[in-house]
């Protein structure tokens, strides 16, 4: 039987790489780590790489064993899944590893102007009622560009084809530089050996879905800083599914 919720959040109040902030408390608490996550966490000088939607850490574990000098931050609201994560980081003593439970609606509000340098988006929830919540939309974009480095490197891995074709007509309308992309990443030939070993980290939910016969999609692009973000105008066919096991729940075709 896995460890219960309380025990987990017991256990998260004192690990030493979690730092937690939700919504109903960010306003009241300040956050002074803010654009001193290096001098004051990770007492080093190495880019910053956030995983939005971290779920359970696989990710944000996995890259950090791939790149000792990176540091990795974790962001989720979920403490009860980040408990993997941040458990497994301490157990191999990953110093480059540190986990954020806040809301990602205001994660500009714990990282300064240039502060990070890459964002990586894992199969995160497609939100196809509402563009406003997904987190490839304008309006996540905007917020990125407060502490993502001119031009930084956004990562999109997704089994949902509703996102991954979202996303692909926001970066053709406002012309951001797409410097990889394929529909079925498993099934791709060419891609280079050090781009391989960071696809081949598998999270929990991806292998659900390569079990179900389904591709996984991935793409990475730049984000300038210049330029003004807007929407993309166009119908998108909704998935088929919502999400693990559940058909999806709207009995409508397509959405913008």
């Amino acid at each position: 039987m896995s460890k219960g919720k309380l025990a987990k959040f017991a256990d998260m109040e004192r690990y030493e790489n979690v730092f937690q902030y939700p919504y109903s408390v960010v306003d009241q608490v300040p956050f002074d780590m803010k654009g001193h996550w290096r001098d004051h966490y990770f007492h080093n000088q190495n880019p910053i790489v956030l995983e939005l939607g971290c779920g359970k850490g696989e990710y944000t574990v996995g890259l950090a064993r791939l790149f000792p000098d990176v540091n990795f931050i974790g962001v989720d609201i979920k403490g009860a899944r980040m408990w993997t994560g941040a458990t497994q980081a301490l157990k191999e003593e990953l110093k480059n590893v540190a986990f954020l439970r806040t809301n990602i609606e205001v994660i500009d509000r714990f990282f300064t102007e240039g502060e990070v340098q890459e964002i990586w988006l894992t199969f995160s929830d497609p939100q196809m009622k509402n563009p406003r919540k997904r987190l490839t939309s304008t309006y996540f974009m905007q917020r990125y560009r407060h502490f993502l480095q001119d031009r930084g490197t956004i990562h999109l891995k997704t089994d949902s084809n509703f996102l991954f074709t979202y996303t692909t007509y926001m970066v053709e309308h406002n012309h951001l530089p797409l410097l990889f992309r394929t529909e079925d990443l498993y099934h791709t030939d060419g891609i280079d050996e050090g781009t391989q070993r960071i696809l081949d980290i598998r999270t929990y939910y991806e292998s659900m879905w390569i079990e179900r016969g389904l591709n996984i999609r991935y793409m990475k692009f730049e984000l300038p800083q210049e330029g003004e973000l807007q929407e993309p105008d166009v119908e998108i066919p909704l998935d088929e599914y919502r999400s693990y096991r559940r058909d999806k729940r709207s009995p409508l075709e397509t959405a913008k």
